[in-house]
């Protein structure tokens, strides 16, 4: 192993694969993190199957990340969503590609992934060191830490920082890091909530009779969009869930600059608007609108209960108005749900403060990966694929900075 040593500060994906990426090149990593074990919110995340990544095209999974696509294309060039499933399979995680295109590990948990990956990272001679809170630098630039024994220093020749964003604070990523940077001079655009709900005014009665009811088989855009397929979920106030992250940043930077945002849903995206018309047309005699719309166009449940508490009870009068709203179906956001409480942070260093190896420009020898740069990523594996692809580009950036060959 070689005299030259490394810090990494976070423990999450991105942090635990520039640690990989070093320690595999023989430098001396310790992993700093401040939670009492690492990779929290990663198993927070397989609690639900861990989507790792996506198999769709590679020009389609670059096209996922909005305006960051050109520096996270940067990292997908050297660790892409193939490379991570052959890096999990070598940790002898087998993965498959489900109906929807995405890719989990067969055994549907992060646990035994995490284990494994652990194993190698201690066996290749990096250094975990648990409840080690990072404070920032001390004058002589040593790294100031909190611990269960009191405040430590360490002194590293190259840092990576990875402290993701600021959601899910109890699972250790509280944006706190934000201070000790800006003391640097170090530009951080502000955090926002990604891959989060969105607040609408519902009725008392809608609220509570839908709420937790998912929207199934719709489509769904802002204003001045095409329309994307998929599912979301009623909240007690509002909606979340992957078609409502898929256009997160669409939606949170019009509620932000005008204190609200419409959002059009196509609650039969596969019928044709002339088949809704000719349907809802029909003659219905004693039925109810209920009963009308769900023999003829299988609309039910939620679904009527968004018709009735978006359009005015005019609305049912007119078949033509009631038809295009069944393909159009305008819903007001006012708001979004609170930082801590979405998958994911908008916003963190930003990149005009970085080189092509994420080294902040104010801190020679200190990178940055993961959340807590200034990019975001829908849900369906593109924001961990990325997370980890940041963390290996960061690696490869320290050893260039140390001029060490990388292990290939």
């Amino acid at each position: 192993m070689s005299s030259r040593s490394v810090a990494v500060i976070g423990g999450g994906p991105a942090g635990l694969m520039a640690a990989e990426t070093l320690a595999r090149a023989g430098v001396r990593v310790d992993i700093y993190d401040a939670m009492p074990s690492v990779g929290r919110k990663f198993l927070l995340a397989g609690r639900g199957g861990l989507n790792l990544t996506h198999s769709e095209s590679d020009a389609a999974f670059r096209s996922r990340f909005g305006d960051s696509a050109p520096h996270v294309s940067a990292w997908l060039d050297q660790f892409d969503a193939t490379a991570l499933r052959q890096w999990a399979h070598d940790l002898g995680i087998e993965t498959f590609v489900g109906s929807s295109g995405r890719v989990f590990p067969k055994e549907m948990k992060a646990a035994p992934l995490l284990r494994a990956w652990l194993q190698r990272l201690r066996a290749g001679g990096a250094a975990v060191h648990a409840r080690h809170v990072w404070r920032g630098w001390a004058d002589d630039g040593a790294l100031i830490l909190d611990t269960p024994q009191g405040i430590v220093t360490r002194r590293a020749e190259a840092v990576v920082l990875a402290l993701g964003g600021a959601s899910w604070a109890r699972l250790g990523s509280d944006g706190a890091w934000q201070a000790p940077l800006a003391q640097k001079g170090v530009s951080v655009a502000p955090l926002l909530p990604a891959n989060g709900g969105f607040v609408a005014d519902w009725s008392p009665y809608f609220a509570e009779r839908f709420a937790g009811q998912p929207l199934k088989s719709i489509a769904m855009a802002p204003g001045g969009f095409g329309m994307r397929r998929g599912e979301c979920m009623v909240t007690a106030d509002g909606l979340e869930g992957g078609l409502i992250y898929a256009w997160s940043a669409t939606l949170r930077a019009t509620v932000l600059a005008k204190e609200a945002a419409v959002l059009h849903i196509d609650l039969l995206p596969g019928r044709d608007p002339a088949q809704v018309l000719a349907e809802v047309a029909r003659p219905r005699g004693a039925r109810s609108w209920s009963s009308h719309l769900g023999s003829r166009l299988g609309l039910r449940g939620v679904k009527v209960g968004l018709l009735r508490e978006c359009l005015p009870r005019t609305a049912f009068d007119h078949p033509g108005t009631l038809a295009q709203a069944i393909k159009c179906l305008p819903v007001r956001l006012h708001g979004m749900r609170p930082l801590d409480e979405a998958i994911s942070t908008a916003g963190g260093v930003k990149f005009d403060g970085v080189n092509r190896d994420s080294m902040l420009l104010a801190l020679p020898g200190v990178f940055c990966a993961g959340e807590m740069l200034d990019w975001e990523a829908p849900t369906g594996g593109y924001l961990l694929t990325a997370c980890f692809a940041s963390g290996r580009a960061a690696g490869l950036g320290v050893l260039r900075w140390l001029g060490i060959p990388p292990d290939q």
